[in-house]
């Protein structure tokens, strides 16, 4: 009788993975737990008799047949060092300590450094984006009647939303879900027929090879036996053929020419690169010259002109070039102001802001430099004309805009949730369908590929068959090994599963 023992699990073959490949988690334990083993492909006979010869015959032994040499490799991985770990944690500590260090750099120089170079002061914008806490702010900061009323309806009308939004995608879920079991209920259908196209197909391979190898049998076993095959047709079916050498060397030359294509690209497109900056340079030469003519021109109408005009318009020109003190003498040196002090001064001044490294930002983003906490709210929320409207109620405007506004986020949530929910659906449906056609194809190539293995098991034993043909083995004998070939083409691996 046929004996099953736990040895692994035998589910390889595509089949088999096609189908557990839409199955749940109970279904496939239950398909496992029915498949963990493998099938002693021959009959325990009782020992009347012990014969050796029989038994090679009936088990299809070889006298020449030699183990893997794979098996007898015995490579040791060695142990991992934990020299990594220990240059990991000496480097972040050592990142610590360089820390430290600039740290300790940066308040010496902090000591000595020019008033010009010294950075400036950085006021901590706090920006105030969320209605919500715009609404708890101005509650904080100024409790009136309307700020708390206000505060109030935003904060409900938030909750409001937020359960609106949570039943919507929940409602999204589910829906999505039934659709997808019912789509998965039709695939398992539809597969059915693949499965057993590939169940069949492997079934009518064994009868085929049953037939086919018993005809040769008996060819061999009459009582005029034709000359045996050559046995090297037998081990050629055991080999693979290598990739071709011809592709191989036009491949490689596609590549080298992909190589020189791109470094010649990349070579072509930083020369265009180089090329631009230098005309860009040029254009801003020329925009320079063009300034310093234009702040000649001012210094020379000096006199005809408002003094504070000219202070703006020159420390606006200067603003735009770059020039080291000694051309900004030399340029604002023959301004025609009778207030010496004013023309000192302006030189001066713009001296300084042409060395010093850094600026103020404006006041009205970046506060007005003092080290200190800065508030502003920057909104970009429905509530927040909800906030508005509750403020000033008897404004229709504000109603206006809250309606128009929130019923636009309203209906632009809900049908992008749709949308969504109709995309994941279809998308579902069209890769089973995908699935399904895949599916399809693959039968081919799994009853091909269930061919070539049934192949590789059974060319050796019949190879073995003639051997003792030719060693003039008795008939009877030779027929016992061709019936146990026949047994191992009909319950030998590969097997099939249903």
């Amino acid at each position: 009788m046929a004996t099953i023992i736990n040895q692994g699990s035998p589910i390889r073959d595509a089949e088999t993975h096609r189908q557990k490949r839409n199955q749940t988690q109970s279904q496939k334990k239950n398909v496992d737990a029915t498949k963990e083993g493998v099938v002693i492909n021959s009959f325990y006979k009782e020992p009347k008799n012990v014969n050796m010869n029989e038994l090679y015959d009936s088990l299809v032994i070889s006298d020449n047949a030699k183990m893997p040499e794979k098996l007898h490799d015995d490579k040791r991985t060695k142990e991992k060092s934990i020299v990594p770990i220990s240059l990991i944690a000496v480097g972040v500590m050592g990142a610590v300590a360089l820390t430290s260090a600039l740290v300790r750099k940066s308040a010496k120089i902090n000591l000595d450094i020019a008033t010009a170079k010294r950075t400036d002061h950085l006021t901590r914008n706090i920006s105030i984006t969320d209605e919500s806490v715009q609404a708890i702010y101005q509650m904080v900061q100024t409790p009136t009647q309307k700020t708390i009323l206000a505060g109030t309806g935003v904060l409900a009308l938030g909750a409001m939303a937020f359960m609106g939004k949570m039943f919507t995608d929940g409602f999204k879920d589910v829906w999505v879900k039934k659709r997808e079991a019912d789509i998965q209920k039709n695939l398992q259908e539809s597969l059915i027929a693949v499965e057993t196209q590939s169940f069949s197909g492997k079934i009518q391979i064994i009868r085929g090879m049953l037939a086919e190898k018993a005809r040769e049998f008996s060819e061999y076993l009459c009582a005029k036996p034709k000359n045996p095959p050559v046995f090297a047709q037998f081990n050629s079916k055991l080999k693979f053929k290598g990739a071709n050498d011809d592709t191989d060397k036009s491949n490689n030359l596609q590549y080298f020419a992909l190589g020189a294509l791109t470094l010649g690209a990349i070579v072509g497109l930083g020369f265009l690169s180089l090329k631009n900056l230098g005309k860009g340079k040029k254009d801003l030469d020329g925009f320079i010259v063009g300034v310093k003519d234009d702040i000649k021109a001012i210094v020379k109408n000096s006199g005809r002109r408002t003094l504070d005009g000219d202070k703006a318009n020159l420390k606006a020109m200067f603003t735009s070039i770059e020039c080291d003190e000694a051309e900004i003498r030399s340029l604002l040196s023959p301004l025609k102001w009778r207030n010496k002090k004013e023309k000192n001064n302006l030189i001066e001044d713009i001296i300084f802001e042409q060395k010093k490294s850094t600026t103020k930002a404006d006041k009205a983003l970046g506060g007005n430099g003092k080290p200190k906490p800065a508030f502003n709210s920057f909104v970009s929320d429905y509530r927040a004309f909800f906030y508005n409207y509750l403020l000033e109620s008897d404004n229709p405007q504000f109603k206006m805009l809250f309606y128009g506004i929130t019923g636009l986020t309203a209906f632009s949530y809900g049908g992008k949730a749709l949308g969504e929910a109709v995309k994941d659906v279809q998308v579902k449906k069209i890769n089973a369908q995908t699935e399904l056609e895949l599916q399809q194809k693959l039968v081919a190539t799994e009853l091909r590929n269930f061919k070539a293995k049934k192949d590789a098991a059974i060319d050796p034993l019949c190879e073995e068959f003639y051997v003792q043909l030719q060693k003039g083995k008795p008939k009877d004998e030779l027929k016992t090994i061709a019936e146990n070939i026949l047994f191992e083409v009909k319950n030998g691996p590969p097997f099939v599963y249903s």
